[in-house]
């Protein structure tokens, strides 16, 4: 189908895929790659690359399966591409939204159980400690002297 020799590609000019084969391979950097246009169902098949390259003279053949199938409308693949985004783009949502209520449900609660036990400890601090004594020590002794006065007051009513 397609030969290069002397630094120029050629291509044969008989057979199925006349004036269909453009050499567009770079032998610099060891490509041999050739464009068939126009491919019909009858293309299909196994097509083998054999390189000679001096002074070589074994190589080793390497194939290349080429199947051809019929055109199919550009929206099709287009609808197609968008359903698969849309259903994706929704999976990547709900999974989003389920980590993102799991945290906010997570940090409430944390919050939740940190105010309730500060107010627990706040309430039964105030409630076993009971009024909180003078600091200075004269009020305390003038506490406790008032306090005897009162009693003895109520014994001897």
């Amino acid at each position: 189908i397609a030969h290069y020799a002397g630094g120029e590609p050629y291509t044969d000019n008989k057979g199925p895929f006349k004036d269909r084969v453009e050499f567009v391979g770079n032998p610099k950097r060891r490509d041999g790659s050739i464009l068939i246009k126009n491919l019909d169902f009858s293309d299909n098949g196994t097509f083998t690359c054999d390189a000679k390259n001096p002074p070589d003279i074994v190589g080793r053949p390497s194939n290349v399966r080429l199947l051809v199938f019929e055109n199919l409308p550009i929206q099709a693949g287009v609808i197609t591409g968008a359903i698969i985004g849309v259903v994706l783009g929704l999976l990547v949502l709900i999974v989003v939204i389920y980590y993102l209520m799991r945290f906010l449900v997570a940090r409430r609660v944390f919050s939740l159980n940190v105010s309730k036990h500060g107010k627990k400890k706040k309430e039964g601090s105030q409630q076993r400690q009971g009024p909180a004594p003078p600091a200075d020590p004269s009020k305390v002794k003038a506490a406790a002297s008032e306090k005897k006065k009162q009693e003895s007051r109520k014994d001897k009513k």
